[in-house]
């Protein structure tokens, strides 16, 4: 009988740990967003996504930052992918479009403020025109939130700092981006 357990028990220990791995197509984590690494040379994105369908932005092509965008062969919008400035350019930022891209901490396009602020801690809050920005301490992060989504004094008044505790838990996400420059 002890015979059996043992190799019972390694079995469902290695099975156990095949479940564990996760599947990095549509993970965000610090040092990667899907196939792309940090360290992912620019030139190497359209060998990355070979399978799905890449454009390159051509308006980007006179910058000195170029853009990528990649799509899924059925035509979801996935990433939009740009240049840092370095003389072998490496990936500068990332702009997830897809809402089946998900951080180590479950969130994504689909996710709320209250979601992020629960996961996350917040570092700053930074106030635009027409968006608040989102950004996180210990990862390259941020959200952007429309400000559609706050409460009506906030919307319309331009010359306000919003403050975390101003944005209302429902607010959802517009932006979801990581940046490594």
């Amino acid at each position: 009988m002890k015979k059996r357990i043992f190799p019972t028990l390694i079995i469902l220990a290695l099975f156990w740990q095949c479940q564990q791995e996760k599947d990095p197509t549509f993970s965000i984590r610090k040092d990667g967003v899907g196939l792309v690494e940090q360290n992912t040379p620019f030139a190497d994105i359209e060998s990355l996504y070979q399978a799905d369908s890449v454009v390159v932005d051509s308006v980007y092509s006179l910058s000195a930052n170029q853009r990528i965008r990649v799509f899924e062969k059925g035509g979801a919008h996935l990433l939009s992918i740009t240049s840092n400035t370095d003389s072998v350019p490496g990936i500068g930022n990332i702009r997830i479009h897809d809402p089946r891209y998900l951080t180590d901490n479950g969130i994504g396009l689909a996710s709320t403020f209250k979601d992020v602020k629960e996961e996350y801690e917040i570092k700053k809050v930074v106030t635009s025109l027409s968006n608040v920005v989102v950004f996180v301490k210990n990862h390259d992060l941020y959200f952007t939130i429309d400000r559609e989504e706050l409460p009506a004094s906030l919307r319309y008044t331009k010359n306000v700092n919003i403050e975390e505790v101003q944005i209302p838990d429902e607010a959802r996400i517009k932006y979801l981006m990581i940046a490594w420059e």
